[in-house]
């Protein structure tokens, strides 16, 4: 059989081990060190010298004291975009809180702000404020971040942005992740950068990140001895897995050239094709790092579904996967609010990641779109 063609795999640059030997060399091996605070100075470089970036064990922990820092407790509600991954909406679970869930609009595939806006207005309606909202910038693609916003100031409501796909991906110039109260980011080892596992907490200010920091080292107190006044985690981001990431941050701009090439690459196979859409920008205020190139497939006009492309493409050992299936038909959520129509189950039904890797070889495009062709005809 012939080789895997993955997702999305990890692609190295050349220069991590550079900085993974120097920890070795000077035995900073622990969740602190040279590499974690040049991790995030490179970070807060890229996406804006004016905020503070946390660098941590994953991007469900950053997730995690981004709600903590909002102040979520026991029995609040917080709204959270459908259409996602799990990992967005888990950690509303862990501070004993209450997913609100919202469906997606057609232009971003993310949350839509008129069904925001009527969930507020009904959960203020019955006495209860939402404490915060997690809005997604999924597969990379900007939110309608200028309209959710507004929202969320309006109401006065904390704004967390999961930008765990969207590093890189700007709006109107912005980068996401840098527009909420606090910012989400994560370097698993599927995303434009990888760090194998990690993330990272995007705060506005020192104080915010110092108390992340806190949080995420079981919150010790400053004492000689070990005092602890708070409940902390185990969070940190270690000093080996961040000087992968230094590495990383010098091919960043180029991996994210390599996915949006990936990007052109399937709007030339689809551009005659009846019935398929490949998710692109609305216009030129999003860029999007295209993490994932999607198709949306029309069966009525196709003759043939999502999963049976995904399972000619698995036939011949390439990997592909259906749209995240939203949240508010997971079972684990099935009692929850939700608030919208059918957008996200729709797009679920309809829509395929396709392999989409900065690190996809000639060799590699030729036979995707070999078996894509042979599979329309």
């Amino acid at each position: 059989m012939k080789s895997k063609i993955w997702l999305s795999s990890p692609h190295m640059g050349g220069t991590e081990m550079k900085y993974v030997k120097e920890a070795y060399d000077t035995n900073w091996v622990a969740p602190l060190g040279p590499n974690v605070n040049g991790f995030e100075k490179d970070l807060t470089h890229y996406i804006g010298k004016e905020y503070r970036v946390a660098c941590l064990s994953s991007g469900t922990a950053a997730l995690h004291l981004a709600l903590i820092l909002a102040d979520v407790q026991l029995n609040d509600e917080v709204i959270c975009q459908s259409f996602t991954f799990s990992a967005s909406a888990n950690p509303i679970t862990y501070q004993g809180a209450n997913p609100i869930f919202i469906d997606s609009e057609n232009d971003t595939w993310n949350m839509c702000p008129i069904y925001l806006e009527e969930a507020i207005v009904d959960r203020l309606a019955k006495g209860k404020k939402p404490k915060a909202i997690i809005l997604v910038h999924l597969y990379g693609m900007p939110a309608k971040i200028d309209e959710i916003l507004a929202i969320a100031n309006k109401y006065e409501i904390t704004l967390i942005e999961d930008a765990a796909e969207a590093l890189g991906s700007t709006f109107k110039g912005q980068k996401c992740g840098t527009f909420g109260d606090y910012g989400i980011l994560s370097f698993n080892g599927n995303k434009i950068i990888t760090t194998s596992g990690g993330g990272a907490i995007v705060c506005k200010n020192e104080k915010d990140k110092q108390k992340a920091i806190f949080l995420a080292t079981q919150a010790r107190d400053d004492a000689p001895h070990y005092q602890h006044s708070e409940i902390g985690y185990n969070y940190r981001m270690s000093n080996i897995i961040a000087g992968i990431g230094r590495g990383q941050m010098e091919v960043l701009d180029a991996h994210i050239g390599l996915r949006r090439d990936m990007n052109l690459f399937y709007k030339n196979i689809f551009k005659n094709v009846e019935g398929i859409t490949v998710f692109e920008e609305p216009n030129n205020d999003y860029y999007s790092n295209h993490w994932l190139s999607c198709v949306l497939i029309d069966s009525g006009i196709t003759g043939f579904t999502r999963e049976e492309l995904r399972l000619q493409l698995e036939k011949n050992n390439i990997e592909s996967r259906p749209l995240w299936k939203p949240m508010h038909l997971q079972p684990v959520f099935k009692e929850c609010d939700y608030y919208g129509g059918n957008v996200s189950e729709t797009l679920f039904n309809k829509g395929l990641c396709l392999p989409s890797g900065s690190n996809l070889a000639k060799e590699d495009r030729i036979r995707i779109e070999e078996v894509i062709r042979g599979f329309f005809n």
